[in-house]
């Protein structure tokens, strides 16, 4: 697989990712909500400090570690990237690899420049009900590293609520471990010396003919 097709895969969800946050975030208050598909699919605004799904981790430390350990990932997953493609793993599990680096990366978008660019969202049935604005005279609700993670995405049988970018590094875990014997396929030596030993007679009648 080439890299040009990866880098495009990974554009278009990180792009897809960010679009729709960004929409939520400038549109929605937080704990708002519309249905898509009745009550069992809708979009809900949610706003997490941890991992994915709403997970969190240790406070105000556990959000600057968290987000350090996805910027190393990210920093990883670049070079990982071109290591994979370079020695030409199974196209499904570069695909795979690159639907986990885009999520990874989307996720990281919000920890890292949210907090800067945008200020507190309004919640609803408060006192404060105004929606956020992107890059707000008075500065964002927070500093760098220190972004919330944008969610929408709740289904009545799957309690956490989650986006875009979960959604792909999910979906990369989830099929490398369905198709892990397909992706990683050992040869069959016995095989492979058939093949040579066919391969051998093959030019050896050429060469007397």
């Amino acid at each position: 697989m080439k890299g040009r097709i990866v880098a495009l895969i990974i554009i278009l969800i990180v792009v897809a990712d960010q679009a729709l946050k960004f929409f939520i975030k400038t549109h929605y208050l937080i704990g708002g909500s519309h249905e898509v598909l009745g009550s069992f699919f809708k979009l809900l605004f949610v706003e997490n400090e941890g991992m994915a799904y709403g997970w969190k981790f240790g406070g105000d430390i556990g959000k600057l570690l968290l987000t350090l350990f996805r910027l190393g990932a990210v920093i990883f997953g670049v070079f990982y990237l071109r290591i994979i493609i370079k020695k030409k793993y199974h196209p499904g599990f570069i695909v795979c690899a690159a639907l986990i680096f885009a999520g990874a990366l989307g996720n990281l978008i919000d920890s890292m420049f949210y907090g800067m660019i945008f200020n507190d969202s309004g919640y609803i049935d408060s006192g404060y009900t105004t929606v956020a604005s992107f890059l707000p005279k008075g500065g964002g609700y927070g500093t760098f590293l220190h972004g919330k993670v944008v969610d929408m995405f709740s289904f009545s049988i799957f309690p956490p609520i989650f986006n875009l970018a979960d959604a792909s590094i999910s979906t990369g875990v989830i099929a490398i471990l369905v198709f892990q014997r397909k992706f990683f396929k050992k040869e069959d030596p016995h095989q492979a010396g058939s093949e040579l030993h066919a391969d051998s007679g093959v030019r050896d009648n050429m060469n007397v003919g």
